[in-house]
């Protein structure tokens, strides 16, 4: 693939997380987002913390990870999700619970967004 069609399919990437933000900020009354760009800002956000924050937590918690089977993982995410909606103006979130609910749904959402997405490609 180019660098062109690269660049592409970050951005359709990103618009596609955005709509996934405002889908399930939809779904749950205590998530807020402001408006489309809000939710691609979101999205871009979540990506750039799990690639940067993500693993660190990861390998600091590795002790509660292994003892809870890995579901601290979830608690992980909607830390992080709580952290995205403190730096973020126009995303808010009502508290934890909110933010592991919606780090479950926008992780379901994006799956079955990419699903849609990878079926039709050709290679």
């Amino acid at each position: 693939m180019s660098k062109a069609s690269d660049t592409w399919g970050i951005i359709v990437q990103l618009i596609f997380g955005g709509v996934a933000v405002l889908i399930t900020s939809y779904l749950l009354p205590g998530v807020i987002v402001e408006s489309f760009f809000t939710g691609i800002v979101i999205a871009a956000l979540i990506a750039l913390l799990n690639i940067t924050v993500k693993p660190i937590l990861i390998i600091l918690t590795i002790p509660i990870t292994i003892v809870t089977l890995g579901l601290f993982l979830i608690v992980i995410n909607a830390l992080l999700i709580l952290l995205a909606a403190n730096i973020v103006p126009g995303f808010s979130v009502d508290g934890f619970w909110w933010a592991l609910l919606f780090g479950l749904i926008l992780g379901l959402i994006n799956s079955l967004l990419g699903v849609s997405l990878g079926g039709s490609r050709r290679q």
